[in-house]
């Protein structure tokens, strides 16, 4: 952690590698069980203070106390260290049971990764996970955008706040990997420019506060951002802030485009099979299309070229 020459997605990748050789050499050898990282964990994006969200995945085939024995020899050495654990056990019927109640045990599952084991359980699960969330897509989707306001109720927009949580704010790192489900989903992707790029900056930012405060907090303070700015070495905590606001920036206005987008697929979808009742099974159209102005309509909420329209013969119209 305190290698001046390591730092951004290398550090966090090799946090994750050395806890992986960890993690591994405690589980060892389980036949009909597997180790799997889930969540941030799962994504090998490992911060100072980052929880470690690990399932013990069984067959079934083992008694309880055997699988709990093999629980307690990964978990306590990993409280012993003082280490923030999610944990659970569960089969893999369990684990799609838990997925199908719980929205967030479903996108935690959608970065599972293996860790230590039998590798055929922990590709199972994920075929499974991914399966079942393009199948529930449209109704896990809208759960998901209302989960995403909710929490930016609670938390305001980031780019607004003087000591804001990059993490659960707007435009923190949350809405960015709810892009990454809604990707997941092949429903709708985001914009990709400099999206990647805010996304580095606020795990980078995440990190360096990590380490200046030693706790697993996400709320840049006052106190502690001309620290982090030093840490990361940016002039001083207005710059440090000013790049923050442009990173979720970003990650606002790619889930504003991408929800957007979602909630179009999503209507077209439903309305489809009624307009194919109307219609005597012919098929149906494209939204409605109303005029605004010479050569531009409204259709599906947006501004939208005519399909008359000739940018390159109206200066005008751009």
């Amino acid at each position: 952690l305190h290698e001046g020459s390591t730092a951004g997605p290398p550090r966090r990748a090799a946090l994750a590698a050395l806890t992986d050789q960890w993690l591994g050499a405690l589980f060892g050898a389980a036949p009909g069980a597997a180790l799997v990282a889930v969540g941030g964990y799962g994504r090998g994006e490992l911060s100072p203070r980052s929880d470690l969200d690990v399932v013990l995945l069984h067959d079934g085939s083992a008694d309880a106390g055997r699988i709990a024995a093999l629980a307690d020899r990964v978990w306590y050495p990993v409280w012993d260290m003082g280490l923030a654990l999610d944990h659970s056990v569960r089969t893999p019927v369990e684990a799609r049971g838990a997925a199908a109640r719980d929205l967030k045990v479903h996108l935690g599952l959608l970065d599972a990764r293996h860790l230590a084991g039998d590798a055929e359980l922990t590709a199972a699960l994920r075929a499974t996970a991914y399966a079942d969330w393009r199948a529930q897509a449209p109704k896990r989707l809208p759960e998901l955008s209302e989960l995403c306001a909710e929490r930016a109720r609670r938390h305001g927009e980031l780019r607004f706040l003087l000591e804001p949580d990059l993490k659960e704010a707007r435009g923190g790192l949350r809405d960015a990997t709810a892009l990454r489900a809604v990707a997941a989903s092949w429903i709708a992707d985001a914009p990709r420019e400099g999206l990647e790029e805010a996304r580095t900056l606020l795990l980078d930012t995440r990190d360096a506060l990590h380490l200046a405060t030693g706790r697993a907090t996400d709320r840049l303070a006052l106190q502690e951002q001309e620290q982090v700015a030093a840490d990361l070495g940016v002039l001083d905590a207005d710059t440090l802030l000013r790049r923050v606001y442009e990173a979720a920036r970003a990650v606002s206005y790619a889930s504003d485009v991408t929800w957007r987008e979602v909630e179009r697929v999503l209507r077209a979808r439903s309305a489809r099979p009624r307009l194919r009742g109307l219609l005597g099974g012919r098929g149906a159209g494209e939204g409605e299309r109303s005029p605004l102005a010479e050569g531009v309509v409204e259709q599906d909420g947006e501004a939208v070229l005519a399909r008359t329209a000739r940018p390159d013969r109206d200066p005008v119209l751009p």
